[in-house]
This record gives C-alpha cells, structure tokens and sequence, in this order.
C-alpha cells in the first residue's frame, strides 16, 4: 500500500486526496452549506469515478468542509430555476444517484463523517448510501424532501428503511423530524457519535484503521452486504460460500491466518 501523498483534485467544488490508502474527498461548498447544485453533483460523481480508477484506494472519506456536511439541494439554485425546474431537478437528481450507485459500487469501504446538518438527498441520502458513518455531538440530520413538496431521492426510499425500519422510515419521511446525533446512533443512522473537536482525527482514525485490512476481503463483505438487501437469505448463502472459498485462495487470507498463529499484527497486501 502506497503511503506517499498525492494530490488527486486540488480546488473546485469539491476535493481529493489520497494518502496511506484513505481517499479524503471534501465536498468544498461552505458558504452554501455544501448545498448539492447540478455542479457539485458533477463534480462529485466525476471524483468517485476517479477513486474506481485509484488502485491504492482501500477506504473513501467522505467529508464537508466549513460548519455543515451536506444541507441538501441548493434551495436557492432550485427557485431560480422558476417554471423550468423540473429540468433542473432531472439533472441533479441523475448526478446524485449516479453517485450514490458509485458509492455503493466502490470496492473501498465508504466512511462519511458528518458536523452541523446532514439534510436531503445530498446530505441525509449521502449518510444512508455510507458504509459507516461518524457524526459530531451536535450534528443534526433530516430528510427533508415532503417538506418542500418532493419526494426522497439518493436510493433514501430503500436504505433508510434497511437501516431503521419501514414504520421509523415512513415517520422520518413523513414528519421531517430533525435528528439529533445521540437519536441518529439509537435508530441506527450512524455508528458513532464524536465530541466536535474530535470528529476529524476519529474519522481519520477509523478510515486508516479500514485501510489496514484485507482489501480483497472487505470489498466482498461489502458487496455480499449490499446484495444481501435484494437477494434472498438462500440466494445469500450460496454466494457467501462462493466468496469465502475465492477468499481463501489469497495471500491475505494465509497472511491473517499466520498472523494468528503468530500473535502479530497482519500485513496485508491486497493479493
């Protein structure tokens, strides 16, 4: 694994790095709370697409820069729009599921990291197309979406109701009740909850502790995961012991088996 520094998006709407394995890529809109415009979301897609094609990325994270994660769409750039939003709508909306699928495509495990509002398809859909997520003490979360008189977008409609539960995800839908951290762990939104001083070395700690593991053995995890939501539980088992057994043919596999025996700490290579 490559531990050098390299400089993937240096400035623009949104930014990439990679390092020690761990992709960052801040969403770089502050001053409009990383609201998600028809740019940001191209923007965005085009520098997942760009982690696909990063041989060394064993872990994406996925931060906003300045006092929010993501507040959703840009209200603003959506009223402008006037009797031709719906063909502004269109597009943004094909720029974020492209994303989300890009995510959940990834090999790489996806770590979001979320301070002050995580809200609508950007934010709150960005959160439930994770595979884990950390949030500030005072980071708050909505879905937003019926409140302004749309529907959910981002794959929300699917992924909350994994996450929570159809009748919570209904009532999160319906309600738009704002979600503060402590109740997001509860229901099962994210994995953890962070003083605010401490969300970036703690996201950073978890996506270096990711980077170290097997690369090939948490990318089928996560594929078997995401599969396992649309698949039958004996569809699961047959690919399970598919996947296992191509697992155990690998060099990592017998690395973390003699690491084992060995009471060390595995060096895994990705082969």
């Amino acid at each position: 694994m490559s531990q050098t520094a390299k400089t993937l998006i240096a400035d623009g709407l949104v930014l990439l790095s990679l390092e020690g394995g761990v992709a960052h890529l801040r969403l770089n809109r502050p001053d409009a709370a990383n609201g998600m415009s028809v740019e940001l979301l191209k923007a965005l897609y085009d520098a997942i697409m760009i982690c696909h094609g990063e041989p060394d990325v064993r872990v994406l994270l996925l931060t906003g820069e300045g006092a929010n994660f993501c507040a959703g769409g840009d209200v603003r750039a959506f009223a402008a729009e006037g009797t031709a939003l719906p063909h502004y709508v269109r597009r943004a909306t094909a720029y974020l599921q492209d994303a989300v699928l890009s995510l959940s495509r990834l090999q790489a495990p996806v770590v979001v990291a979320v301070q002050g509002f995580a809200a609508g398809g950007g934010g709150f859909g960005l959160v439930c197309a994770a595979d884990l997520v950390i949030a500030a003490e005072s980071a708050k979360f909505l879905a937003g979406a019926t409140r302004v008189a749309m529907a959910p977008d981002a794959g929300v409609s699917v992924t909350l109701a994994r996450l929570v539960g159809l009748r919570k995800a209904t009532e999160i839908l319906l309600r738009n009740p704002i979600i503060n951290a402590r109740d997001a762990l509860d229901l099962g939104l994210v994995n953890q909850v962070v003083p605010d001083a401490a969300l970036a070395e703690a996201a950073r700690t978890l996506a270096l502790e990711l980077a170290q593991g097997a690369p090939r053995a948490l990318a089928a995890t996560k594929r078997l995961l995401r599969s396992g939501m649309a698949m039958g539980m004996e569809s699961c088992l047959s690919e399970e012991a598919r996947t296992v057994s191509e697992l155990a043919g690998t060099a990592d596999a017998r690395e973390g088996l003699a690491a084992v025996i060995e009471r060390r700490k595995p060096m895994f290579t990705g082969a």
